[in-house]
């Protein structure tokens, strides 16, 4: 159950004890959040799991759904905490918030595994798969929180007009951030005609906020952090936990596990699109290019402890990492990270030293203010097979 404290006092706490800056598109977009959230509970009454009489409009009006928010902005300037608070104080049983990439793909395996049925007969060919995938969606949640909404993809564009036709007609509510305005969505894309409508179902269905402050929060978090630390001592891991904290300011840490090609990729320590990790965990198992795309694609940060130093008895361990440094950079994932010598010195000498080269020059690279104002680009590059994100899609 959410937690009683209205979204809106919980930001206002948020300044009072120093955490975060007054802004003022913050509190606009905050006030607008707050006024769905009102409105929300008296919505849910037709849209819970006592509301089937209203949906199908016995014994009373049906009431229209509320229009959701699509918040846009560059980055840091505070999207996703407000979507946090947002999430974790709206009085809303039936709701998920989910990365809109993990999203797109888990749809794209469901309509795949739906035509394989039709041409197996075990579905009715005339059916179509987005509206009842709409459905599925509609029984598990009917208030659905997307982090980074982004469009770059052809086969995203040509089903996203009917898939949120199907969704909005059934009475979701959605609420969006992304680094973009609507209008700019899929810009330049290939048929792009084609995906027009989509842009104007946004308009009708949503508020649009831009969040344009001046100051970039999240570069001048990371900015006042010491993003490399090295050597690794007893308090290492108490710092990495600190900047976790800080970089998630009104979120509450928890665990996923992203599921790639069959394999289960457990992060204990996630929110905000920020997950607190290690070494390890990460490159001293069997994972590759796929794994590393996939933890690229939904996280805009990485903080990963107990990196140790490499050489020829490791090189399994340092490719891992430099397919790991590669991926993050391709998606402009910052890092904070601890290790047990600077980035020069992790691989100094044997076979591989020289190729590992290219890794130290892009780690430094990630540690500079040009790199961290970035927007975050997941890449479209893998097919990422997802867990049912949470229990959206349990049938």
């Amino acid at each position: 159950m959410p937690a009683s404290t209205e979204p809106i006092d919980a930001y206002n706490a948020l300044i009072e004890q120093g955490d975060i800056q007054a802004d003022p598109r913050q509190a606009y977009a905050m006030a607008q959040l707050q006024s769905l959230h009102q409105t929300l509970e008296t919505y849910g009454q037709q849209m819970g799991q006592g509301g089937w009489r209203a949906r199908l409009s016995f014994g009373g009006g049906k009431k229209a759904p509320p229009k959701g928010i699509y918040m846009w902005g560059g980055v840091g300037r505070g999207k996703s905490m407000l979507m946090e608070i947002f999430y974790s104080h709206v009085h809303v049983d039936e709701r998920k918030h989910i990365h809109f990439h993990a999203f797109m793909q888990e749809v794209h395996r469901r309509v795949h595994s739906y035509r394989e049925a039709q041409q197996a007969g075990k579905v009715m060919a005339q059916k179509d798969p987005l509206t009842a995938l709409a459905k599925v969606i509609v029984g598990q949640a009917w208030l659905l929180c997307f982090d980074e909404f982004h469009v770059t993809d052809i086969a995203d564009a040509m089903i996203l007009s009917r898939l949120f036709e199907a969704l909005f007609e059934a009475g979701v509510v959605v609420v969006a951030t992304s680094n973009r305005p609507p209008v700019d969505l899929y810009k330049d894309g290939l048929q792009r005609e084609l995906f027009l409508p989509f842009i104007d179902l946004l308009g009708q269905k949503m508020e649009i906020i831009e969040l344009d402050s001046p100051t970039d929060y999240r570069l001048e978090r990371i900015q006042h952090m010491d993003a490399y630390i090295s050597p690794i001592d007893e308090t290492t891991q108490g710092k990495l936990e600190e900047d976790f904290a800080r970089l998630t300011i009104g979120a509450v840490s928890e665990p996923i596990t992203m599921t790639v090609q069959g394999r289960d990729i457990p992060f204990p320590n996630t929110a905000e699109g920020v997950a607190l990790t290690d070494f390890a965990s990460l490159c001293e198992k069997p994972m590759g290019p796929a794994d590393f795309l996939a933890i690229a694609a939904r996280f805009h940060t990485l903080i990963i402890g107990g990196i140790p130093l490499l050489g020829p008895e490791r090189r399994n361990e340092a490719k891992r990492f430099v397919t790991l440094i590669d991926a993050m950079y391709e998606a402009k994932v910052n890092l904070i990270c601890a290790a047990a010598a600077p980035p020069e010195s992790l691989y100094p000498e044997g076979d591989g030293a020289f190729e590992f080269q290219r890794t130290v020059s892009r780690i430094m690279e990630m540690r500079s203010p040009e790199y961290i104002s970035l927007e975050h680009i997941p890449s479209e590059d893998h097919k990422l097979e997802t867990a049912p994100l949470g229990g959206l899609f349990i049938e």
